[in-house]
C-alpha cells in the first residue's frame, strides 16, 4: 500500500508570507490551477480513497484528485494545519516585532511550548497520529491520497517513518501541491519514503 501525502495548492496568504494555521483561507487562482495539474500528476498514481483536512484549501485540492479518479473525498479531523493562535494572519517579521519573548520561547522548546492560544508540537503530533490511525483503518489494501498542509505533512511523515526527532521537523519543507510518497511493506511492517516533495506536475505553471 502506498500513501501519497499532498500539500494543498497556493493561497493569497502563502504569497503574502502570512501564517495561515487553522484559519480557513481558500485557494487562489494559481492554487486552483495547481490543483488541476496535481490531479493530472496523480493520474499515474491511482488511489482507492482520498482523505482530506477539513480546511477548504486542502479539501478543494483533494476534490480535484477525487473528481479526476472518481473517488470519494473523506474529511478527517486532525489533518488541519498547525494552530498558531494569535499569530495567524501575521508575517514572521510582524510576529518577531510584536511577540519577541513568546517567539523565542517557542523556538527554544517547540515540543512543549505553543504560540499564544495555539498548539505545541506534542499536541499536533498526537492528533496527527490519531488521524493516521483513522486513515489506515479505512484505506484497507488500496493506495490512498492524504491532502493536508505543509507542517502537518511533515508530522505525518515523521509518524509513518517512525522518526522520533520531532525537533528537526523544520528541516523538511514541502511545496504547494507537492506529492510525497511512502510505501508500506507487509513483511517488515514499516513505511519507506519513496519520494519527497515531487512537483514535476507543476512545471507548466508560472511560479
Amino acid at each position: 500500500m502506498k500513501l501519497y501525502l499532498i500539500r494543498h495548492g497556493q493561497t493569497d496568504w502563502n504569497v503574502a508570507g502570512k501564517i495561515q494555521g487553522s484559519t480557513d483561507i481558500p485557494l487562489n487562482d494559481m492554487g486552483k490551477r495547481q490543483a488541476a495539474c496535481l490531479a493530472e500528476g496523480m493520474a499515474g498514481r491511482p488511489v482507492t480513497k482520498v482523505f482530506s483536512s477539513c480546511l477548504s484549501r486542502a479539501y478543494e485540492t483533494a476534490r480535484a484528485i477525487g473528481s479526476s479518479q472518481h473517488v470519494e473525498v473523506i474529511k478527517v479531523h486532525g489533518l488541519e494545519e498547525v494552530g498558531y493562535g494569535v499569530w495567524e494572519g501575521m508575517t514572521m517579521e510582524e510576529i518577531e516585532k510584536k511577540y519577541p519573548e513568546e517567539l523565542n520561547q517557542w523556538y527554544c522548546s517547540p515540543v512543549d511550548v505553543a504560540p499564544p492560544e495555539g498548539e505545541s508540537q506534542a499536541q499536533i503530533y498526537d492528533r496527527c497520529k490519531k488521524a493516521l490511525e483513522i486513515i489506515l483503518s479505512q484505506a484497507e489494501s488500496g493506495d490512498a491520497a492524504v491532502v493536508s498542509h505543509g507542517a502537518t505533512t511533515v508530522f505525518l511523515l515523521e509518524i509513518l517513518l517512525q522518526d522520533d526527532s520531532r525537533e528537526e521537523e523544520d528541516d523538511i519543507i514541502v511545496g504547494n501541491a507537492s506529492i510525497s510518497t511512502v510505501e508500506y511493506d507487509e513483511k517488515t511492517r514499516k513505511f519507506t519514503l519513496l519520494e519527497l516533495n515531487d512537483r514535476e506536475h507543476l512545471k507548466g505553471l508560472e511560479q
